[in-house]
């Protein structure tokens, strides 16, 4: 473990995207460690199928399929790809990722940079998925029909994905966040499960939202996403807010994660769950970075966990240690994981 500190150490010396790239190419290599079988206390039956453990890498991480397989092997229980847009594009001017090094937090403002369906697919037909891969789909920034764009998504990757994700919570896409508007998040809805329903399989659908939804929109958002048939929601996407941050780089624009999303992404998690009476299966990423972290997300209403920026700055290390830490949850309260979902919901949602 000490190699990969060390390794880690030396991408803090790269700009960020230089060091995203870099560890991208390092896994490509098969340059990683090697996970030990998990325990089998850490498994989840969820939308139909069997997690060897409820930690996975985040959507912004493996954007273009690139990588997912060397992931399994390092020991997530599931990876989510993407951002995938059904044309390549390169997204927003480079600088677009910022550490906040003092706040333990990163700024980006990446804009869908997606090599396109095509080449994910490629992929994926070359190096069959190993373990549960999800799929994140979003929509061309100067697309004239988003929902089209969506609805393309899912008919590429619902063949072969785990799961799909409806990402409508970027804040870096122009106009994208509209669509968590009920009206507008109705009509997307309604044309993602009519696609859906012509696979020959009906992948579970999730949808991805936003921190920064006001306390009002939860209840007509949750209700809309039940009404649809849709099988969970990830929670959440970057936020807007620059609160408690002291980098001098807050004023960056772009969405903000890591750390100083905890709080927020939790609170708004176990609203969720709270508002849905935890019947509707939820997805917890934000601001994890620690054992105790992962068992807070949990026990405010996650099935499941996603990690992302709490990687860059714990790096490899931080996966063994989340699970050694479930482990022991399980053991100090006498209860499976399933039982601790949501377990303290009450509290976050005050």
């Amino acid at each position: 473990m000490s190699l990969w500190r060390a390794a880690q150490a030396g991408l803090f010396l790269l700009d960020p995207e230089t060091a995203h790239e870099a560890s991208l190419r390092a896994l490509e290599a098969g340059i990683h460690p090697r996970a030990a079988p998990d325990d089998p206390r850490l498994g989840v039956d969820l939308f139909g199928l069997r997690f060897p453990n409820p930690v996975g890498v985040a959507a912004g991480y493996d954007k273009d399929a690139r990588v997912y397989n060397p992931l399994f092997a390092i020991g997530f229980g599931f990876v989510e790809a993407g951002t995938i847009t059904p044309k390549p594009q390169p997204g927003n001017p480079r600088p677009r990722s910022f550490r906040l090094i003092a706040d333990r937090g990163v700024i980006n403002r990446f804009g869908f940079n997606s090599e396109g369906h095509a080449a994910a697919l490629k992929r994926l037909a070359a190096h069959p998925p190993r373990g549960l891969l999800g799929v994140n789909i979003g929509a061309n920034k100067t697309s004239e029909d988003r929902i089209a764009d969506y609805v393309a998504g899912v008919a590429a990757f619902g063949p072969m994905a785990a799961y799909l994700t409806i990402n409508i919570s970027s804040p870096n896409t122009p106009g994208l966040r509209d669509l968590q508007a009920p009206d507008q998040l109705a009509a997307l809805l309604d044309a993602v499960m009519d696609a859906r329903a012509k696979l020959t399989r009906a992948v579970p659908v999730l949808v991805k939202l936003a921190p920064d939804l006001h306390d009002n929109d939860i209840a007509p958002t949750m209700r809309c996403l039940t009404d649809h048939g849709v099988d969970g929601a990830i929670l959440t996407n970057t936020t807007l807010s620059r609160e408690g941050i002291t980098d001098r780089r807050r004023g960056e624009t772009g969405g903000l994660s890591g750390r100083p999303l905890f709080a927020r992404s939790t609170r708004f998690l176990a609203r969720c769950f709270i508002e849905t009476g935890g019947r509707l299966p939820l997805i917890g990423v934000g601001g994890i970075d620690s054992g105790e972290t992962a068992v807070a997300k949990i026990r405010a209403g996650a099935a499941l966990v996603q990690l992302y920026t709490g990687l860059v700055y714990e790096g490899a290390g931080l996966l063994p240690a989340i699970k050694a830490a479930l482990v022991a949850e399980t053991v100090a309260s006498r209860a499976p994981l399933a039982a601790l979902v949501g377990a303290d919901a009450e509290k976050w949602a005050a």
